[in-house]
Order: C-alpha cells, then sequence, then structure tokens
C-alpha cells in the first residue's frame, strides 16, 4: 500500500494526535498541571540536559500543547512549533533566539499596530533595532540590509489592510544576504498561504484569530521551516556556539533542522516564560479542526461584503485583494488562490467623523479590536489600534483617518450587508 500525505482538513483534525493511552479518550484531555513525575533521578537529568525529550514543567512542554505544536507545524509544513502565551510572545522568543544587543531587523512597514509598537519602542530596551522597508517597494529590502541586520520579518497578508505580500522575492533578498525571512502568516493561516512553500524560514502566529476562530483564547505559536543554516557562520551564537547552560552542547549541531524550535523553547520560553495554558491551547486546538470550512466561509463572504462596499456611494475606496481592480489582485491569485481572506479596508468619504460614526452604528458587527473570529467584526484603527501613531505614520501603516477595517465572519452574507447598509444611512 502507498502511503499518501493526509490532506488539510484531515490534518487539521488528526495531526499530533492519538487517543488517550491511559483513558481511552479520542478529544486531547486538557492536561492542566504545572508538573510531571520523573522515572527515576537518570531520567530527570537526561530531561535537564536535553538528552531525552519529555516534561518537565508546563511552563517548558505540556502534552496538550505539544499536540497543537505537531499540528501547526503540519498545517505549515514546517519541522517543529513551540506555542506561547500570544503573538506577541511569539515575537519577542523569536528574536531573543536571533538577536544580540546592537543588532537590526528589517521589517515592512505594514504591519499590525501593536506589532509596530513592539518593534519601535519596547525590542529597543533589548538594543534591537528595527529598520523600515515597504513591500510594495521590493528593492526596499535590500537597500536597508547592513552587516547588523539579522533577520528580515513581513506579514503575508498585512493588518489592517489586507494587502498581499510577494513572499517570494522578499525571500530571495533574504537568502542573498545571508538572514532568515520570518513571516507572520496570521491573517492567511495555512489554509491560505504556506509561507514556508515561498522561501520562509520561520513562521508565526497570534493564534488568537483565524487558527482558534472563536475569540475565546490568547496564543501565539513559532513554526520552525527547518531551511535555514544557523551553522554558516557564527551570526547566531545562539544556535551555533555552545551552551554553558547544557554543558556546551551546540544546538543546531545537536537538533538539525528543528533546532531554531529547540533554542526557542529551551531558552527564551524557559527564561523569559510566557507559557500557554494547557486549557487556551485545548480551545485552540477545537477551532483549528474546523479551520478549512471557517477560513473559506470567511473569504467567500469578504468578497461579497466588498463588492457591495465598492458599489456604495458613501465609499471612497475599497483595498481587497480577492476584488480584480484591486493592485493586489494578481499577487493574491498567486498566492492565495482559494481567496484572500476576511480582513480588509475600506474608505468613508467623510473621512475620521464618518468611520467613527459607522462602528457606532452597527449592530451584526462588533465593535472591538480582533480580527479571525466566527463574528464580524468592525474598527476604525485611526481612532483605536493605530492611535499611538501620527498621520503619517498611520498612512504608511494602512491606517489613514479614513480608514475603517472589517473582519467579515461566517454569518450570511446577506445578513452583513444589511448591518453594513443601516449603519451607513444612519
Amino acid at each position: 500500500m502507498t502511503e499518501t500525505q493526509p490532506g488539510f482538513s484531515t490534518l487539521s483534525i488528526h495531526a499530533g494526535a492519538q487517543p488517550d493511552p491511559t483513558t481511552g479518550a479520542r478529544t486531547t484531555p486538557i492536561y492542566q498541571t504545572t508538573s510531571f513525575v520523573f522515572n527515576d533521578a537518570d531520567h530527570a537529568a537526561s530531561l535537564f540536559g536535553l538528552q531525552a525529550f519529555g516534561n518537565i514543567y508546563t511552563r517548558i512542554t505540556n502534552p496538550t500543547t505539544a499536540v497543537l505544536e505537531e499540528r501547526v507545524a503540519a498545517l505549515e509544513g514546517g519541522t517543529a512549533a513551540l506555542a506561547v502565551a500570544s503573538g506577541h510572545a511569539a515575537q519577542l522568543v523569536t528574536f531573543h533566539a536571533l538577536l544580540q544587543p546592537g543588532d537590526e531587523f528589517i521589517a515592512a512597514r505594514r504591519l499590525y499596530g501593536g506589532t509596530i509598537n513592539q518593534f519601535s519602542h519596547s525590542f529597543k530596551a533589548f538594543g534591537w533595532n528595527v529598520v523600515w522597508a515597504d513591500t510594495d517597494d521590493v528593492a526596499s529590502f535590500e537597500r536597508a540590509l547592513s552587516p547588523k541586520t539579522k533577520a528580515i520579518f513581513i506579514e503575508s497578508i498585512a493588518n489592517p489592510g489586507g494587502t498581499v505580500t510577494d513572499i517570494e522575492a522578499i525571500a530571495a533578498i533574504a537568502r542573498k544576504a545571508g538572514v532568515p525571512l520570518i513571516v507572520d502568516n496570521t491573517l492567511a493561516s495555512p489554509y491560505l498561504i504556506k509561507p514556508i512553500d515561498h522561501g520562509a524560514d520561520i513562521v508565526l502566529h497570534s493564534l488568537t484569530k483565524f487558527l482558534g476562530g472563536h475569540g475565546n483564547s490568547i496564543g501565539g505559536i513559532i513554526v520552525d521551516a527547518g531551511t535555514f543554516d544557523w551553522s554558516r557562520d557564527d551570526r547566531y551564537p545562539v544556535l551555533s556556539q555552545p551552551r554553558p547552560e547544557y554543558h556546551g552542547l551546540k544546538l543546531h549541531e545537536t537538533f538539525g533542522n528543528f533546532a531554531f524550535a529547540i533554542a526557542a523553547r529551551v531558552i527564551g520560553l524557559r527564561d523569559l516564560g510566557p507559557a500557554l495554558s494547557p486549557f487556551n491551547a485545548f480551545l485552540i486546538l477545537t477551532g483549528i479542526e474546523t479551520l478549512s470550512l471557517r477560513v473559506q466561509r470567511h473569504s467567500d463572504n469578504a468578497k461579497a461584503v466588498a463588492e457591495w462596499l465598492s458599489a456604495n456611494p458613501a465609499v471612497a475606496w475599497v483595498s481587497y485583494a480577492g476584488l480584480p481592480g484591486d493592485r493586489y489582485h494578481n499577487l493574491a491569485r498567486k498566492y492565495s488562490p482559494k481567496g484572500a481572506g476576511a480582513v480588509f479596508t475600506f474608505g468613508l468619504k467623510g473621512g475620521y467623523d464618518a468611520g467613527v460614526n459607522l462602528v457606532s452604528n452597527v449592530k451584526l458587527f462588533s465593535h472591538l479590536a480582533n480580527v479571525g473570529d466566527t463574528r464580524s467584526l468592525i474598527i476604525h484603527p485611526a481612532s483605536t489600534t493605530h492611535s499611538q501613531l501620527n498621520d503619517e505614520q498611520k498612512a504608511l501603516a494602512g491606517a489613514g483617518v479614513d480608514v475603517v477595517r472589517l473582519s467579515v465572519g461566517i454569518e450570511d452574507k446577506e445578513d452583513l450587508i444589511a448591518d453594513l447598509d443601516q449603519a451607513l444611512k444612519a
């Protein structure tokens, strides 16, 4: 019998999971425990010395969380993954393994507002410096390179604008420079885009969004593609050099193509401590089981709503890559042929005040700061998520004063359109 790779929906339900060996429970149990009993002193020593895999303490490993990690790694086509407490925690732990004080990384200007803040301000406390580039001008990433550059960071589909990034072109620049490409794949999910197939070395998610999908759990994940040679030089000493806390063990030499995931776990997660709750891991696992069904419905609904808005006289413009006339439509067809996702922006002719009035008058859409929920969500970024930026920074981030962001849910599209219609008229 020939073995075949399971399909996406099958992996979404089964990857990483087996019936519980003690009880036979089919659904992955919630291992709500802080710590785990060792077989004997030698077993404990081998676990602490990274000579054996197993559970020590839930801050580092947990059986429920391990299923989540294996499942997302399988969906993304990676070698291993590490789940953490939030998307921001995933970014922190990732860069902690890559950067030393004084190092630089290049990031796309079009990013989630919270990520822009984290990169611009909080990372400075570690001596990590961001250099901005423009995904509409791919060559700007090459111009931004310097001897201090240690990574390039982009979003596959950018938040809040829903614009699609040319991953392969930027991956080529990263490869030539000898630095890893990090792709935040939150808005696309692996159902729409698999960044590793296009040259990404590390993939990140806010599990809070489409992977969990139900607006009930915060989480983040780091997926190691297993594609980067961390030992080609000494630019990444955390991976290439002997680790004193592990008796001189070299992580890349020992763990090969999943060394980055190990480094993030046994150094970043161990010492920084942003552990994911096993209960949240359980809820996110449950959400992933319906990922393909939900994301397809999200995308189909979003396209219908975007088409309706494009014809509405109160709307100045719509930026949705699923529309044939959109400047990112060809990139969407290349990278995301099953749909352009659920998140997009549009501008109201009435500007800032019209945006505030719209979000105040919707009834079915929820006015809140999240995306990727089964429910449809709306926000005016200039007065909320991006309010800490000046007007120039807002515009560069795709969150100008007239911009409204939608995260279209899986309700009946006719009801969503009717709600926007009454709110615009109000």
